[in-house]
């Protein structure tokens, strides 16, 4: 059984972490409830007769997997898998507008062709010219993971050797509004803006010095508090490891109701520095793939900028990472990350 390794990460977010060479070296703060995300010149990346068709997630998801294999100087993957929540929600919402709007007669179907999910892997595909496997899921909070664990097993069990795999979302228009309103009348809504992104990672079998090896991943549907810490308890024997080991933990905290289940698993890790970055991204179904992002770049630079310090210091020189990360109380997901 092969290795996992993380040869390139790049996310497109609402911070500066795309056209930067530092690491969350300066902050943008946010004081509306939702935040776009810091756009580069898609320019370099796609035709402009091709970047007046593609909706916002497209344009990122182009750009960031574009950027992450030109890192990885990597012409060609033999797999690209992509997560998403909402898809191509522009465009949906503009099919669903202009049915309403003629009454169900003479549509186009241009919308609604570029509104599936997986619109964004296809696109990446027919602008490499590559014909590999390629899939998308569509599992809410689970999305990214699904995906992530696809490229996983596809390096482990030796079916490829490079694979390109990376979460994307999109804010959309009218939709968010909607669920900005239900957040907005219940008591557990979240308290973190409503965000966008696109990340993208190479995966491969190959070691080089100073790489990030994904050690495991597992996700788990649903568990109450007492069922997540044996689980935790579970990930961490099954990969031969302890809760000090643990140099790192990161959680997807956004200010709701459900963070009870975050504030549970730190109480494994006492002594571990505790971080998180959804107050950074805003909060969409693919987040936790600018958390494995922001993971990356830790274990990278060996730096911890303080606003993704939740709980604890920066002391020592960071090895294991664990990534935690839930959906109103439920698609939990475990990654763990070394330095090797």
């Amino acid at each position: 059984m092969k290795n996992c390794y993380i040869h390139s990460a790049v996310s497109i977010s609402t911070q500066n972490t795309f056209e930067t060479k530092g690491f969350l070296t300066e902050i943008v703060e946010h004081s509306t409830k939702k935040i776009e995300a810091i756009h580069p010149n898609y320019k370099n990346f796609i035709s402009p007769s091709s970047l007046r068709r593609m909706a916002t997630g497209v344009k990122m998801g182009v750009a960031a997997s574009s950027k992450a294999l030109e890192i990885a100087n990597l012409p060609q993957p033999e797999a690209i898998i992509t997560g998403t929540g909402m898809g191509c929600i522009e465009d949906t919402e503009k099919f669903l507008n202009s049915i309403i709007a003629n009454k169900e007669k003479f549509l186009t179907p241009t919308s609604f062709i570029q509104s599936t999910h997986n619109t964004v892997a296809a696109q990446i595909a027919l602008g490499l010219k590559c014909k590999v496997y390629n899939n998308t899921y569509v599992h809410g909070g689970l999305s990214f993971e699904s995906a992530l664990l696809d490229a996983h097993m596809h390096i482990i069990q030796d079916e490829a050797k490079n694979v390109l795999v990376g979460g994307v979302d999109e804010l959309g228009n009218e939709f968010i509004d909607h669920v900005m309103m239900m957040e907005n009348n219940t008591e557990n809504g979240l308290k973190v803006p409503f965000g966008e992104g696109a990340s993208f990672f190479v995966l491969s079998s190959d070691k080089f010095e100073n790489c990030i090896k994904i050690k495991a991943i597992e996700t788990i549907s649903s568990a109450s508090k007492e069922g997540l810490i044996l689980r935790l308890k579970l990930f961490l024997s099954q990969n031969n490891i302890g809760p000090k080991t643990i140099d790192a933990f990161v959680t997807g905290q956004n200010g709701d109701g459900f963070d009870t289940y975050y504030d549970k698993a730190s109480t494994l890790f006492p002594e571990t520095l505790n971080l998180h970055y959804k107050h950074l991204s805003g909060e969409f179904y693919t987040a936790s793939s600018f958390g494995l992002f922001i993971a990356t770049q830790v274990l990278k630079h060996q730096t911890v900028p303080k606003s993704l310090i939740n709980q604890g210091e920066f002391t020592k020189p960071i090895k294991t990472v664990l990534l935690y990360n839930q959906f109103k109380g439920r698609d939990h997901s475990f990654i763990l990350l070394e330095r090797q």
